[in-house]
């Protein structure tokens, strides 16, 4: 190895340690790191994923999108160190973690999500990584004092920058959590490209005529996507549109409450709950609107991916969301929460069905420029070089 080349040339290549708990291709924070991972240009940087919670405990736990998740690993360039974390008070995994850490003179340690930045900040801090790296992906920054307090005191201190995921997330950084600004930045996200639509006609699998207005969401069902409003709000629409469906396709512990919730307002023949589904593109190819009804969100891949499909999206106003969707531009933004406004913007996107088309159209547009996985791991590699440069690495 040529000590005197330039970091980031062939010869002197950039040591990059991805962390993050879990192997899966089915979060969108463990998606992004893992791509992230294993998309790095092998000509400048040495990839490793390190995930702190592999093997799992047991054969079922992580099923087929932690499969996918390892396939895409072997298949990559990137080199895999499991840390086999399953206890909290363990020290072992972290202590594995440090020594490969120092021997292999890793430049570049980036944490993902708040357990591996807690364990990041400490251990790449021991190890002296010349470069530790926080991304917070989303949290509410309500309640829960202990976090906020090891945000700031803890993975802001230890981290050479804290990253965010949007304008509104990096805010409520230093305003709720008291992050100093200067330790803080936004690293827009992406995604991969979504496979054409197979051509399956999902409308006629469910029964839905062809014409009949069909509005949908997709994603976990746990309670910060408040799905619940999303029902509520087409309990209002249906009094217009009495042919309205709705589709809801994804798991979560939700579940079942938000089922018992639909019988209760009397949906069962307008809401389907799809469970997680394997046809998504042949899926949002079904839909007039798509709905994002979250109380909170960073930078929704969920809401990316109806961009990609071009449909004209309905949305609360929170989080990165506005950093993706222009109201009146890509679709419409309401307030969280309120089951009145988002019924009134699906309702006026419904009406306009060529205003809705146009705004879809736009959305496409503007995800294919600029939330595209490709860009997301560029700006990665050029922050990665440019923080060592200021550091004097290079």
């Amino acid at each position: 190895m040529n000590g005197t080349a330039p970091l980031g040339s062939p010869a002197r290549r950039v040591r990059v340690v991805t962390l993050i708990d879990i192997l899966s291709m089915s979060g969108g924070a463990e998606r992004l790191a893992l791509l992230a991972a294993t998309r790095l240009d092998p000509e400048r940087f040495d990839s490793t994923l390190s995930v702190s919670r592999w093997p799992p405990p047991s054969e079922g736990i992580g099923g087929e999108p932690a499969r996918r998740a390892l396939e895409l690993v072997e298949q990559s360039n990137a080199r895999f160190l499991p840390l086999g974390h399953s206890k909290k008070a363990e020290i072992a995994p972290w202590v594995k973690l440090g020594r490969f850490l120092r021997a292999e003179r890793t430049d570049v340690l980036h944490a993902h999500k708040f357990g591996s930045n807690v364990w990041g900040s400490l251990v790449g801090t021991l190890a002296r990584v010349p470069l530790v790296l926080a991304h917070e992906h989303t949290w509410s920054y309500e309640g829960q004092p202990l976090r906020r307090f090891l945000d700031r005191e803890l993975i802001a201190r230890g981290a050479d920058r804290f990253i965010a995921v949007s304008q509104a997330d990096r805010g409520r950084m230093t305003e709720v959590e008291g992050i100093d600004p200067s330790r803080t930045m936004v690293i827009a996200h992406g995604i991969l490209d979504p496979p054409p639509a197979a051509g399956k006609d999902v409308r006629a699998e469910l029964g839905i005529a062809a014409d009949a207005p069909v509005v949908g969401a997709v994603g976990v069902l746990r309670p910060q996507k408040a799905i619940s409003v999303l029902l509520r709000a087409a309990l209002l629409l249906r009094e217009q549109y009495p042919r309205l469906r709705v589709l809801i396709a994804g798991d979560g512990f939700e579940q079942a409450e938000l089922e018992a919730l639909s019988r209760e307002l009397g949906l069962a023949d307008v809401v389907s709950f799809l469970g997680h589904r394997g046809d998504v593109p042949d899926l949002l190819a079904s839909l007039d609107v798509a709905v994002s009804s979250s109380d909170f969100e960073g930078s929704p891949l969920a809401v990316m991916e109806y961009m990609a499909a071009g449909l004209p999206i309905a949305a609360t106003d929170v989080g990165g969301v506005p950093d993706l969707i222009d109201s009146g531009v890509h679709g419409l933004l309401v307030p969280r929460r309120d089951a009145v406004a988002l019924a009134g913007a699906i309702g006026q996107l419904l009406e306009n069905p060529e205003r809705a088309r146009e705004m879809g159209a736009r959305a496409r547009e503007r995800r294919a420029a600029e939330f595209t996985i490709d860009a997301f791991v560029g700006r990665l590699e050029e922050l990665y070089l440019k923080l060592l440069a200021d550091k004097g690495r290079a």
